[in-house]
């Protein structure tokens, strides 16, 4: 086998590597190449033979404390050489001595518990259309700059670590970003983004369910496409709610933590922000 050479991945690097996602089908966002990078724009990994990447993932820290582990691809082309393994063990060494979280697809969960990796809960993914809301909710509406720090703030509740500077691109045009608001108390916030196929929401994060179910419908419609959600199975009854609005159930993963699972709103977590980034 040749020695592949590991490196951070170059900006138009990372468009390859969301391509590659395309082909597996897991539909990325239009935008995700430039979108995803803030979070940490060294935690993309590639290795490259004969200066052609071969495989790639995303090892993203968040601090010291939590990374995320995604877009573990290798090349159709050179699968079964160890080129996956070898950009695997690059993305572990990289986040070492962190909580690391995933999300695992059914045919490889195996071999990531083998690797120290446990199960937290399955997420699947709904697709269809809502229904627009009977009328708009005066308390939803765009999120605005100088709403990022109160946002932040909530996000922390839901998600494991601070991630200001994703933040600030996630929550910008052209996503559609919408908030919930009461006075000047956050109750719930969502985003979706125009995709390979449809739209996706994410995250969808909120105090209550019917603050969800609100912000869900909306983003619907200013979405006006097939949208598509992944729903960690502790949000209660969210998902029963999204089938008698007539979505249909499609492929599950399984959020994994290596080390000790984060303290979370669990039941807040109406939809994850990306399978990619946690």
């Amino acid at each position: 086998m040749t020695n592949a050479r590991i490196r951070t991945l170059a900006p138009s690097e990372v468009e390859t590597l969301i391509d590659w996602a395309a082909a597996e089908g897991w539909n990325p966002g239009e935008q995700d190449a430039t979108a995803l990078r803030p979070a940490d724009p060294d935690g993309f990994l590639g290795a490259f033979v004969d200066g052609e990447m071969v495989a790639g993932i995303s090892a993203i820290s968040y601090g010291t404390a939590f990374g995320f582990i995604g877009l573990y691809i290798c090349r159709p082309d050179m699968r079964g050489k160890g080129f996956g393994k070898t950009v695997w063990d690059a993305g572990m060494t990289r986040l070492a001595g962190r909580t690391l979280g995933l999300d695992g697809v059914p045919e490889q969960q195996a071999n990531y518990r083998a690797m120290g990796f446990v199960p937290a809960y399955r997420t699947f993914r709904y697709s269809g259309t809502i229904a627009a809301p009977a009328s708009g909710s005066a308390n939803v509406q765009p999120v605005s700059p100088g709403m990022l720090p109160m946002l932040e703030d909530f996000d922390r509740a839901f998600f494991p670590a601070p991630r200001a500077a994703f933040l600030q691109g996630w929550l910008s045009a052209p996503h559609i970003a919408l908030v919930c608001m009461e006075g000047e108390t956050v109750l719930g916030y969502g985003v979706a983004r125009r995709c390979r196929e449809g739209a996706k929401i994410g995250p969808l994060f909120a105090a209550e369910q019917a603050t969800a179910g609100m912000l869900l419908s909306e983003l619907s419609l200013r979405c006006d496409c097939e949208i598509h959600i992944d729903v960690p199975e502790t949000s209660g009854s969210f998902a029963d709610t999204l089938l008698r609005q007539g979505m249909s159930k499609g492929f599950e993963t399984m959020r994994m933590y290596r080390g000790p699972t984060p303290a979370l709103r669990s039941d807040g977590i109406f939809g994850i922000t990306t399978l990619e980034l946690g």
